[in-house]
């Protein structure tokens, strides 16, 4: 079911090279990888979730709100992180040039079937 989901986002996105769908704690669910990608996608969640909890902290402590999407660009990737909750977060890889819009906005219309689901 969640490979499905995840398949589909990167397949729709233009320049979509992987998503992941990762609890906070750095363990994987699911992931799909477009080809052989020149990086390992359930390697930048568990990296990525050590960030995401810092951010999660820092909103609380400024009481701002909770944190709901996040986004890092490097030179070789561009990566949108959607939180599903306080324990799972969806991630979505993009080339350079990719559709980042697009990325965000599948990422926000898969979320409720994501959630439903897990």
């Amino acid at each position: 079911m969640f490979k499905e989901i995840l398949q589909d986002l990167v397949e729709r996105t233009d320049g979509g090279l992987a998503g992941l769908l990762m609890a906070s704690d750095g363990i994987a669910i699911d992931q799909y990888s477009k080809g052989d990608g020149p990086f390992d996608i359930e390697s930048v969640g568990m990296e990525y979730s050590v960030v995401l909890k810092g951010i999660q902290r820092a909103a609380e402590m400024l009481d701002t709100g909770a944190a709901t999407e996040i986004s890092v660009k490097t030179e070789r990737l561009t990566t949108v992180v959607r939180m599903l909750s306080d324990e799972y977060f969806v991630a979505l890889t993009v080339a350079p040039g990719g559709n980042v819009g697009k990325a965000r906005f599948l990422l926000r219309a898969s979320a409720p079937k994501l959630i439903e689901n897990l």
